[in-house]
């Protein structure tokens, strides 16, 4: 009996490892716009209804250069002022910008107030 439970032991610590890596989902989408292809990184758990680790990583299509860039997934309040109700989308900043993707697929771009990119895309099957 002290074989068989040597080796279940160590296989039965194992499962709750292996059940949090496999319900680590992480969720990727891509907007593309007239300028830009944007892959949008969801690094929560998938069940989660808001998630402020978020990647952003962006290509321009008329340079080439890219950005990374981390955030958070934006929500409507509902009537509590507590509960998220309806996703809107992702925002991330990098020094002065702030970077919105709505969930209908615009991607803008602030400078301070000022928008320095709208652009509307689509969302590309994955």
């Amino acid at each position: 009996m002290k074989g068989i439970l040597a080796r279940l032991v160590p296989a039965i610590t194992l499962v709750p490892l292996t059940i949090l890596l496999l319900a680590e989902n992480v969720l990727a989408e891509t907007l593309k716009t007239k300028s830009f292809n944007v892959t949008i990184t969801r690094n929560c758990l998938e069940e989660s209804v808001t998630c402020d680790n978020v990647t952003y990583v962006s290509r321009d299509l008329n340079t080439g250069n890219s950005i990374r860039l981390k955030g958070k997934t934006l929500h409507r309040m509902c009537a509590d002022m507590v509960t998220p109700c309806r996703f809107l989308g992702y925002e991330f900043r990098n020094k002065g910008y702030r970077y919105l993707v709505t969930v209908e697929g615009t991607l803008q771009v602030f400078q301070g107030k000022k928008v320095v990119v709208n652009e509307k895309g689509t969302w590309l099957a994955e």
